[in-house]
């Protein structure tokens, strides 16, 4: 049984001459799928982070993290 993922990122590529965009999973080196538009690959990125209850982040063209969010356990409130 293959482990879930820990993470989805959403980042950029620009292997190919001009910006595509990619949604990765943790722990694996090939991208899981490559798009042209960032709107779409958020789109896939988060319901790949829904399934396998992961961390979704989404990053910038210069490949900062802009946004993150929780669909795992994320317990309410939070310690500390």
């Amino acid at each position: 049984m293959a482990n879930k993922p820990r993470g989805v990122h959403v980042v950029p590529d620009h292997s190919s001459g001009r910006l595509d965009w990619q949604v990765k999973t943790e722990n694996t080196e090939r991208a899981y799928r490559t798009l042209p538009n960032k709107a779409e690959a958020e789109a896939i990125a988060r319901q790949v982070a829904i399934n396998n209850q992961a961390e979704l982040y989404i990053h910038n063209k210069d490949g900062r993290i802009a946004e993150r969010n929780s669909y795992g356990n994320d317990p309410f409130p939070p310690k500390g």
